[in-house]
């Protein structure tokens, strides 16, 4: 974790930025989720990050960790998941800070690098499931199948979760993963985040994210929304708008009034489509599984 004159190096980083919001956010006196392991992870680059952002935005993070951390404990209490397949998992602590049952199998993927950071900086802290660390680049598509096997075979029930990574990858990149993921017979769900076309234009113009953009450009929001992932064998379960759990959890941006006054004078079919701005997002298998 070198110095460097760019803020974000590459997408790993951005893990790093991810970071310093959960920090953030587990300080506070009414925090909805304690991450005591993040301002650690972040480190002193993660805290460099978040300075060199003229504007930081907290708040569609702290929902989305929110929203994924009541998805992960919905699927295994309710849904009776036995495996979580994280990918791109970068510094997620999850299975350090959720309470998960020990029988709960947890794979963690992402690049050597961030990975073995993560392992380090964990190596004293015991998980509560039974989790292991998998090295893959997921651009291989042959060492990403060969993991989806192995993983497959671990449990009957996976969760799958892609928190932060499909924003990153261009369309047919994300097309593949689905396809992968969905040749797994006990993969059953599958969540991430997802935004619009007219977002993602929005945030390349913010001066906060043109300095992320450079190492790290965003490439996926697809006009389809979740339907994009229909042909691959996936369907929507459930997709929660980050304006509403933003408002729920009482995380918002600012001048945040001033849309709710356009959203409640907007028709409701259309109020509906906006409200698919962004989200956070479970899919689950379209045609059953094991």
């Amino acid at each position: 974790m070198s110095a460097t004159d760019d803020p974000i190096r590459n997408v790993s980083d951005t893990a790093l930025w991810v970071a310093m919001y959960r920090a953030m956010e587990s300080d506070r006196p009414d925090a909805h989720f304690k991450d005591p392991y993040a301002r650690r992870l972040a480190g002193e680059r993660g805290e460099r990050i978040l300075r060199s952002m003229a504007r930081p935005m907290s708040w569609p993070m702290v929902v989305r960790t929110s929203v994924f951390d009541d998805f992960v404990l919905r699927a295994v209490r309710d849904d009776g998941a036995d495996c979580v397949l994280n990918l791109a998992a970068g510094l997620d602590a999850r299975p350090w800070r959720l309470p998960l049952p020990e029988s709960l199998r947890w794979f963690d993927v992402d690049l050597p690098d961030i990975l073995g950071y993560k392992q380090r900086e964990l190596a004293n802290d015991t998980p509560h499931c039974r989790y292991e660390a998998r090295a893959v680049d997921l651009r291989d598509a042959a060492a990403r199948r060969t993991l989806f096997a192995e993983v497959a075979a671990a449990g009957r029930r996976t969760l799958v979760i892609s928190e932060g990574l499909l924003i990153y990858l261009p369309p047919d990149a994300v097309a593949a993963l689905a396809r992968d993921l969905s040749a797994q017979p006990t993969f059953r769900w599958w969540i991430f985040d997802l935004v619009s076309p007219r977002l993602l234009e929005r945030l390349k113009k913010t001066g906060m994210h043109k300095r992320v953009q450079a190492n790290a450009p965003f490439l996926f929001a697809p006009a389809e929304n979740t339907r994009f992932f229909v042909p691959f064998g996936w369907r929507e379960r459930e997709f929660r708008p980050t304006w509403d759990d933003a408002k729920r959890l009482k995380r918002r941006m600012s001048g945040a009034w001033w849309y709710d006054l356009i959203l409640a004078m907007t028709p409701a079919d259309r109020r509906r489509r906006a409200l698919r701005f962004a989200g956070n997002v479970m899919l689950e298998r379209a045609g059953g599984g094991a």
